[in-house]
Formats: structure tokens, sequence, C-alpha cells
């Protein structure tokens, strides 16, 4: 039985010889390795082009912005697998990975549909932004949903991270439509909703990716790529100073339990 789309059946990533790796058409040894950095790298093998100097500069920034923030959920469920079973350093890696959703880390993919699909709307009726964006936020809040890449449970006087990458975005010259709307639904928003929201790191983030020229598609892979980085470091602090069982048992502490009967 056939399932799905059965013709174009090619890739146009890689391919290889006897004696050599071609990837996204360049020489892996002759023209990659030693020659190209990986952020550039990464960009080429997702594009299929290298980047401008704004475009990786700009993925360096968010690489960097997004790898670590804490004890948060993903290096939790890493570093406690890890406790548990310490054979399986690529499980404990995949665990941290698995629980990047639409609220933590996955969260910026949620806003780049959000703000792509708003700026689209203007460019197909030629409707004004902000009223746009005033609408898009009222459909979201009549749903009880969130507003994506707006508000912070710690940074409530507005995420640092998102200052920064927004400001190199305009160092850059890389400020375009996307990141226009996520300031068009920053100004909207306390009469939207009745109170302003500082923008998170993952409302700056797709807005500065897409306005480079990252596809809306791949979003998410920034957040996995940038995470995997933090939960290795995690890991490898976990065999020198152990937390996970600490975490373990402070969870059994703190959740009482309530009985059904």
């Amino acid at each position: 039985m056939r399932i799905g789309k059965q013709d174009n059946a090619v890739t146009a990533i890689c391919t290889s010889d006897a004696t050599s790796i071609t990837v996204r058409g360049m020489d892996l040894c002759d023209e990659v390795i030693g020659k190209v950095d990986f952020t550039s790298y990464f960009w080429l093998l997702v594009t299929g082009t290298l980047p401008s100097a704004p475009q990786k500069a700009l993925a360096d920034a968010v690489l960097c912005a997004i790898a670590e923030h804490g004890l948060v959920p993903s290096v939790v469920a890493t570093r406690m697998t890890y406790a548990a079973a310490p054979e399986a350093f690529h499980g404990a890696v995949a665990a941290g990975l698995l629980g990047c959703g639409s609220v933590v880390l996955g969260s910026a993919e949620v806003a780049g549909k959000f703000y792509a699909e708003v700026v689209a709307q203007v460019e197909a009726d030629g409707s004004d932004p902000a009223a746009a964006a005033t609408a898009a936020i009222k459909a979201l809040r009549a749903e009880k949903k969130v507003i994506p890449g707006f508000g912070h449970p710690q940074h409530s006087g507005g995420d640092p991270r998102a200052h920064r990458l927004l400001a190199l975005a305009k160092e850059h010259g890389m400020e375009r439509k996307h990141i226009a709307m996520l300031r068009t639904i920053e100004a909207v928003l306390p009469d939207a909703i009745g109170r302003s929201l500082p923008i998170n790191v993952n409302g700056a983030i797709p807005a500065v990716m897409l306005d480079a020229g990252f596809p809306l598609a791949a979003l998410k892979g920034i957040s996995l790529l940038a995470r995997t980085a933090s939960l290795i470091a995690h890991l490898q602090e976990e065999t020198e100073n152990p937390i996970g069982f600490i975490m373990s048992g402070a969870a059994a502490e703190r959740i009482g339990f309530q009985s059904d009967s």
C-alpha cells in the first residue's frame, strides 16, 4: 500500500562517491571543513546557500540567545533521565528535546507562524497593519490563547535577550516586515487586551530570523540546535556534580498526594 506522494524521489542535500562527499553542491573536505564555520554550515544545510554576513551574525546571535536559561523543563528532563540511565547519554539529550513544544522553547515556531500569517493577510488585502494585528490578537483571545512572543514570568520588565536581538537586527540593516509586525502587535496590545506585554525572546527570534531570510518551516530547528548544545553541557556537569536525583527528590517532597476516594 502506498501512502503519501510517490514522485520526485530526490534529495539535494548530500551525495558521495568513493573519493568525495558533496554537501549542497560544495565539496565537504575541500570547500567546507576548515573553511566554513558551523553556523554558516547550518544555514547552508537548511537553505542551500551560504549566509550573508548579516544573516550569519543574526543566526549566531539567536543560537547564543536561546541555548541556555537555567534549569528549565528540557534541562530538568535531561538531567533526571541521565541520573536514571547514565548509559544513555543520547537518550537523555532526546528526553530534553522531546519536551520542546508550544509552551517552552518551541514557542518561537508558534510565534513565527502567527506573525507570518498576519503579514500575509496585510500583503494580500492591503489592510492596515494595526487593524490586522488587533483582529488577530482578539481572535486568539476569543479562543483563550496567549499572544505568542509576548510576556515572561521572570523578565516582566522586558526580556533582555529580545532587546539585544532586535537591536542587532537594526544594526545589521535587517529590520523588515516581520519585525515591523512584531512592533505593531506590541503597540496595539494595550487597546486590544487592556494591558501591555513585553516582547520575549521567542517573539524576537522568529521576527529576526524570518526577516533575515530563514525559512518559516525550519524555525523550530533553531531552538532545537541551540538547546542541544546546552543539554550536552548540563549532562557533562551531571557527570561531575549530579543533581538529577536531588531534583527528583525535591519533586517528591513538593508534590502532595490526594486520594480519589
